[in-house]
């Protein structure tokens, strides 16, 4: 399996830096859940929680618009049968780097939940 998540893990950058939403959208269960602190600061009525493709859809499609300088510089990759545990430099024009870790957590092949952590 750790092959595979590996492999997911790839695919996952390689279509979030194309900024391929449905490539992106592809990885994941349509029941998946995300947290992320950058969502809970610009959508405070989800407390950083976000669940099913429609959901995503929607949060990555306005990241896309806002920045479209937005790329993810993978630092680190480590998984196991269940996970896969990411470190990367999120990188937008005009604005600092910053290290961010996320966990996908991974069932039958496809993304069930993530979570991303940041400062």
């Amino acid at each position: 399996m750790q092959p595979r998540n590996l492999d997911i893990a790839h695919q996952w950058f390689e279509a979030f830096n194309e900024h391929e939403l449905e490539k992106l959208l592809a990885l994941y269960d349509n029941n998946a859940a995300h947290y992320s602190p950058k969502l809970k600061i610009r959508q405070p009525q989800t407390n950083g929680y976000v669940k099913g493709k429609a959901a995503l859809r929607a949060w990555w499609q306005d990241a896309f618009e806002r920045l479209p300088t937005l790329h993810y510089e993978v630092t680190s990759l480590t998984a196991n049968d269940d996970r896969v545990f990411m470190e990367y430099i999120r990188q937008v024009e005009n604005e600092a780097d910053m290290l961010v870790a996320e966990v996908l957590e991974i069932k039958d092949g496809l993304i069930v939940a993530s979570r991303v952590y940041h400062g």
